[in-house]
């Protein structure tokens, strides 16, 4: 069995990465959502592929997100730093529930990526010691809420292939037991886009 789907599933029946520490409330977190719209869209579904898509996606995994902005030393970011600065942890948790909630619209995959993806994403590349993603986020890229692993699923594919950057170089690193950073960095620039074209049509 791949050690990524073991180390899932030990994660999973621990209750997840992280815990939120407050019940969010989606209608607060409409209201509160103004501020955020102009990069990621009134629903969370942003037009610039350089910015990620918030619609639908676990509400725990997006408060985990808030809060390691806010802190700044795992996940260290220019321009949302100064977005959650003056975040509580109700805002956070308020906003992660809205975006949950919201219907995230589906891109497509680049058909001349689509093989090289699928294999990376079901089966990963043994050769090189790259991880199948499916293993944490599921045949359909929807992840795992209880292990927070986040839904892939229509997510851009610029926004993707940047994460894998960050990851592989170390500039991102709030990932578990370093998962990504081990798998990323294995990864072959071609093998990082063909992926993350692949789950943007993956549904």
């Amino acid at each position: 069995m791949n050690k990524w789907v073991v180390f899932a599933a030990i994660i999973s029946m621990a209750g997840g990465a992280s815990t939120a520490l407050a019940a969010g409330d989606p209608a607060a977190g409409k209201a509160k959502s103004a501020t955020c719209a102009g990069c990621h869209g009134m629903d969370g579904n942003s037009a610039n592929p350089e910015w990620p898509k918030l619609a639908g996606q676990h509400a725990g995994y997006l408060e985990k997100q808030l809060h390691d902005f806010k802190a700044g030393t795992e996940r260290n970011n220019a321009m949302m730093a100064p977005m959650v600065a003056p975040l509580s942890e109700q805002d956070m948790a308020d906003l992660a529930a809205f975006y949950s909630e919201q219907t995230l619209q589906m891109g497509a995959a680049d058909k001349a990526l689509v093989d090289l993806g699928e294999k990376i994403y079901r089966g990963g590349n043994p050769a090189s010691g790259v991880a199948a993603c499916i293993g944490c986020h599921g045949p359909t890229g929807k992840g795992n809420p209880a292990a927070n692993f986040p839904s892939l699923s229509g997510q851009h594919a610029t926004y993707t292939e940047n994460q894998l950057k960050a990851f592989a170089s170390g500039q991102r690193k709030n990932d578990a037991g370093k998962m990504m950073r081990s798998t990323a960095s294995k990864m072959t620039p071609q093998e990082m886009a063909a992926v993350a074209s692949y789950v943007q049509g993956l549904h």
